[in-house]
């Protein structure tokens, strides 16, 4: 019987390879489908295929925000602006968390809005000492240093002793000179 079990069976329908399955078999299970039931398993897999596409948008928000990463290190700022725009374009939810896209518009000398990408990153996660203190050169840059340090963005405390100091520096003025002795 189980010899027989095994002659009636064949590969998927589905090609090992295909882009929407390569990497999932955890949602779809094993390879090898019956005879009996091979359509009901492809539709299931086109459908989710199309979803997470849909959701991800075929991996281009990612691939944008990536290149504009690679762009900024290579020193070409206003290139990965670009790409980090695409990235919102494609998906508008990135935008609260492209600290990477206020970066590049502080040195475009876009400061205001820099301020704004920093600010909606802040408030997405509020323990962003780094991105408290983007927003804080912004500000400094728009308005002058006592100026920003009124508007300072106060965030939660952050676990990494450096980053504490830094964040308490900037807002406060604290005494550059104990960095230097440490």
């Amino acid at each position: 019987m189980a010899t027989t079990h095994i002659h009636h069976m064949q590969p998927s329908v589905m090609k090992p390879f295909d882009k929407c399955y390569l990497g999932r078999k955890f949602l779809f299970g094993s390879r090898i489908q019956t005879y009996q039931n091979p359509v009901p398993t492809l539709r299931r897999r086109v459908f989710v295929c199309r979803v997470w596409d849909a959701l991800t948008s075929g991996n281009s928000v990612v691939m944008a925000i990536r290149k504009g990463m690679l762009l900024f290190r290579q020193g070409d700022v206003l290139g990965s602006l670009v790409e980090f725009d695409k990235a919102i374009q494609l998906d508008p939810r990135q935008k609260a968390y492209l600290w990477q896209r206020g970066l590049s518009l502080y040195y475009l000398d876009r400061y205001e809005e820099g301020e704004h990408q920093f600010r909606i990153d802040v408030a997405q996660n509020p323990n962003d000492t780094e991105e408290s203190i983007w927003f804080f050169l912004c500000e400094a840059q728009l308005y002058g240093i006592h100026e920003a340090r009124k508007r300072y963005l106060e965030v939660g405390r952050d676990l990494q002793p450096v980053m504490r100091e830094a964040y308490n520096m900037f807002k406060d003025g604290g005494d550059s000179e104990k960095w230097t002795a440490k």
